[in-house]
């Protein structure tokens, strides 16, 4: 499971020129799945992003956690996150997750991350064509791969 973290002041996803959900300050989550990924991955991520600080203190340290700073979330799904750029100019996604494997697991962090944070988590609509629009703050973007982590 991949996350492209983006610390935003602001984000918002539209589908058909309506504005499907918006969120203030916090973090924009885009969010790759794989056939490999599984309970570990979300509880791993979720944490994770619970308690990373990447918020400024009063001294312009990014020391706070987004609960620190009352952030805000929004998930939304992103396969090419699982790109292969190897071979051609177009890219092959053989390693992104079918929608019957992604989306009960895209539920699922969703649901987590919530619990985890008491926070509503915005999302945007698993398989739609979006529009995400954000203004990065920092800018601030962190990679974070589940199956690159130390145990």
């Amino acid at each position: 499971m991949r996350i492209l973290l983006q610390r935003v002041s602001h984000a918002q996803v539209a589908i058909a020129g309506a504005v499907h959900s918006e969120i203030g300050a916090g973090f924009l989550l885009l969010l790759g799945i794989e056939e490999a990924d599984g309970a570990d991955d979300i509880a791993y991520l979720c944490k994770k992003i619970a308690q990373i600080r990447l918020f400024n203190d009063q001294e312009g340290v990014m020391n706070l956690s987004l609960q620190e700073v009352e952030g805000s979330l929004m998930v939304v799904s992103q396969f090419t996150l699982y790109a292969n750029t190897k071979k051609g100019n177009r890219p092959s996604y053989i390693r992104a997750a079918r929608p019957e494997k992604a989306i009960p697991l895209y539920e699922a962090f969703v649901q987590q991350l919530q619990a985890l944070t008491q926070k509503p988590v915005a999302t945007g609509v698993f398989g739609a064509d979006m529009q995400v629009s954000l203004c990065n703050d920092g800018p601030v973007t962190i990679f974070i791969d589940s199956k690159m982590r130390d145990f």
